[in-house]
């Protein structure tokens, strides 16, 4: 399998598109004539192929999207502190506010009813959300009487060990893949403001340096700059981008940009999508039909969904991630933004209830602080240096 996170997933046929004849749409039409729209999207990117907005470095305004391209630093790589000087670091908040409160707790002289309710109060204050919390405890619960642990030391070893099995996908395999043949797709779903772009960069820099050949698509027609934000970073990184004018179909860009990858034999391809708010049914919607014109055309087991989520926004995320997997079928998730907030016990929400695997973690603004997860790691450097 082509799969970029080696994760199969079953994919369900698509229903043949019908009333090929139309060439022009509007962009939020309703949700009964989706699949006309579809096929129009199609007619449309064949028909205009030679206006495809390629990446040229002439035509883009630095000035204008300067300030939303956070460029400074972030592919100078200061590789000093090494990967897990990095993680650590990244996790210094969540590491000096959450785990120094759950490591006050097992400090104390015995294992009580207050030991418990203090866990399961400073637990949920950290984002690790209330089912997750309530089975964290009942196994705590669960560990005093088969093992006999009469020391609360010894049941913070217990305690930590739980974190980390959680964290550990089914599969235990590698995050993200080093080496395939053919075209494989990656789709970056997410609300604004999750880090998207950013990650996108980060990642295409990534298998660049791997020798790889990528190629970029500004899905993002709704959000002003967004195209040109995309093209910025493709011309800092040498990285063609396939784009059209703002407000054009996403369905007929993410056509045209497989039809690019193919044509130029191109390893990967990242396309970027509009930042889609989860409760707006009709753009979730819209957002599946890119899901569906990109698998049929580029082939469904070299596509993969990728959800990026802003760790500093708690719960939400994990609501997000609820329904983005619902609409598009996430295949695994890039938590940004650790690095900003104490209450890193999201990860562990997103894992446990929503049974995502987390993918990537950003712990920075440096390329190298987008690093893949890695469980025993992460759970050494929150818990380490307390």
């Amino acid at each position: 399998m082509f799969n970029i996170f080696k994760k199969n997933k079953d994919k369900e046929e698509e229903n043949k598109e019908e009333n090929k004849e139309e060439n022009k749409k509007e962009k939020n039409e309703e949700n009964d004539n989706e699949k006309k729209d579809e096929k129009n999207a199609e007619i449309k990117a064949e028909d205009d192929n030679e206006n495809i907005n390629e990446n040229k470095v002439e035509d883009i305004d630095d000035e204008k999207v300067e300030a939303d391209v956070e460029t400074a630093d972030i592919l100078e790589d200061d590789s000093s502190k090494g990967l897990f000087g990095r993680l650590k670091a990244g996790l210094s908040k969540t590491r000096d506010s959450f785990v120094s409160k759950i490591s006050s707790i097992f400090s104390r002289t015995n294992i009580d009813d207050e030991l418990y309710e203090e866990l399961e109060e400073t637990l949920i204050q950290a984002d690790v959300g209330v089912r997750t919390t309530m089975e964290l405890i009942d196994k705590m619960k669960d560990e005093v009487e088969e093992k006999e642990i009469t020391e609360p030391e010894e049941l913070y070893k217990s305690f930590q060990a739980e974190i980390k099995r959680i964290l550990i996908a089914d599969d235990e395999e590698l995050p993200l893949a080093t080496d395939w043949e053919g075209l494989k797709v990656l789709m970056v779903v997410g609300v604004n403001g999750a880090g998207k772009t950013t990650t996108i960069a980060k990642l295409a820099n990534r298998y660049q340096d791997n020798g790889k050949k990528v190629l970029l698509a500004a899905g993002d027609t709704f959000r002003a700059g967004a195209i040109d934000q995309l093209k910025v970073w493709g011309s800092r990184l040498g990285v063609d981008v396939i784009a059209q004018s703002e407000g054009a179909d996403a369905a007929a860009v993410a056509y045209d940009a497989v039809q690019a990858a193919k044509s130029r034999d191109v390893d990967l391809l990242i396309i970027d999508t509009a930042g889609r708010l989860h409760t707006q049914k009709n753009l979730m919607d819209e957002l599946k039909k890119v899901r569906r014109v990109v698998g049929r055309e580029a082939g469904e087991e070299r596509v993969e969904t990728l959800l990026v989520l802003d760790a500093t926004t708690g719960q939400n995320a994990l609501n997000q991630a609820d329904l983005f997997d619902k609409s598009v079928d996430v295949d695994g998730v890039a938590l940004t933004k650790l690095d900003g907030t104490a209450r890193g016990g999201i990860v562990i929400a997103v894992r446990n209830e929503l049974g995502l695997p987390i993918r990537l973690i950003g712990v920075g603004e440096a390329a190298g602080d987008l690093q893949d997860f890695n469980p025993e790691d992460f759970v050494e450097a929150l818990f380490s240096g307390e």
